[in-house]
């Protein structure tokens, strides 16, 4: 474990878990599974980047989802 790779998972869960908790409260499906997907995945990531790059493309996905109104 790197301490990079700490802090980026760290960063990346928090804000999942402030999408889950908006989420949740609103009853938004799209953004209870980023949520939940972004809390749980850094666990397995290699690299910050690799981290980083993951949250980028699920916020792209989850930006379409919600644009095509889910």
């Amino acid at each position: 474990m790197d301490g990079n790779l700490i802090l980026a998972g760290f960063a990346v869960s928090t804000v999942g878990f402030g999408f889950f908790m908006y989420g949740k409260k609103q009853s938004r499906p799209p953004q209870i599974a980023f949520g939940l997907i972004t809390m749980i995945y850094p666990y397995f990531g290699g690299t910050p980047l690799i981290v980083l790059a993951v949250f980028v493309l699920l916020l792209g996905l989850m930006w379409i989802a919600i644009r095509a109104g889910l």
